[in-house]
C-alpha cells in the first residue's frame, strides 16, 4: 500500500547572524531556536495520532538536523534525498535581499534578466518537477502510514504553486512556508491534493529571524 499523506516540513531557524543567503553552502546550522522549532514541528506532527511510516530529508544540514526530533519520536531511519535540496543560486553566500537593492549592484544585473525563470539559479520548471518525482516516489516505496519529507522554501512553495496551477514565479518574500511550517498532501486521482498547513509554534515563529533563504 502506498502512503496516505505526504508532509513537507520546512527546516527551522539557522544560525545566520550575519544575514548570508545562504543556499547550498556548508556550515549552516540549526540554531537553538531552530532545534526547537524542529521539535515543535515533529510534536505537533505526532499529535495527530497520523502514522508516520517513512522520514526523508535534503542532504543540507539544517534539514538533517530539522529531520532527527521526527527520527527520534517516530523510531525512524532518516533517509537523504537530493532532489529535496535548496535550489541553486547565484546570489549564494551574499548579505542582500531581492528586491530594489539588487538595481545598485551592476555585476549582478545579468542575473535578474528574467526573473520568472529564474536568471539567478534553477528554473521553476525544474525545481517542481524534481519534488513532484521524490513525492511521487517516496509515495510508492511508503508501506503504511503518512511519510515527512523535510526540505526548503522554495521547493516546498514552489510545488504548492504547481499543484495549485499557479505561475511557478512568485516574490521570494511572499511565500507562504514559515520556518519549521508542516504543508500536507493526499493522492487525488494521478496527482496530489494540499490538505493542510501548520505553522508549529508562534511563539518561536514570532521572534525568529529568516533572512538567509533562497
Amino acid at each position: 500500500m502506498p502512503a496516505s499523506q505526504i508532509h513537507l516540513v520546512r527546516h527551522g531557524e539557522v544560525d545566520n547572524p550575519k544575514g548570508i543567503l545562504y543556499g547550498r553552502l556548508p556550515g549552516f546550522v540549526l540554531s537553538a531556536r531552530g532545534k526547537e522549532m524542529a521539535k515543535a514541528a515533529a510534536t505537533t506532527l505526532a499529535e495527530t495520532n497520523r502514522p508516520v511510516g517513512a522520514l526523508w530529508a535534503s542532504p543540507l544540514e539544517r534539514a538533517q538536523q530539522s529531520a532527527q526530533p521526527f527520527a527520534k519520536l517516530f523510531d525512524l531511519a532518516i533517509q537523504t534525498d537530493n532532489r529535496l535540496i535548496e535550489p541553486t543560486n547565484k546570489f549564494e553566500g551574499q548579505t542582500f535581499e531581492f528586491g530594489p537593492k539588487v538595481l545598485l549592484r551592476p555585476r549582478s544585473w545579468p542575473w535578474v534578466l528574467n526573473p520568472f525563470r529564474p536568471s539567478w539559479g534553477e528554473p521553476y520548471e525544474s525545481v517542481a518537477s524534481r519534488m513532484l518525482e521524490v513525492v511521487e516516489d517516496v509515495w510508492n516505496k511508503t508501506e503504511s502510514g503518512d511519510a515527512v519529507l523535510v526540505s526548503h522554501q522554495m521547493p516546498i512553495w514552489t510545488f504548492v504553486n504547481f499543484l495549485a496551477g499557479r505561475k511557478l514565479w512568485h516574490d521570494p518574500r511572499k511565500r507562504r512556508c514559515s520556518l519549521s511550517s508542516i504543508t500536507s498532501f493526499a493522492r487525488e486521482g494521478e496527482t496530489f491534493k494540499e490538505v493542510g498547513y501548520v505553522e508549529t509554534n508562534a511563539k518561536l515563529l514570532a521572534n525568529s529571524i529568516d533572512n538567509g533563504a533562497v
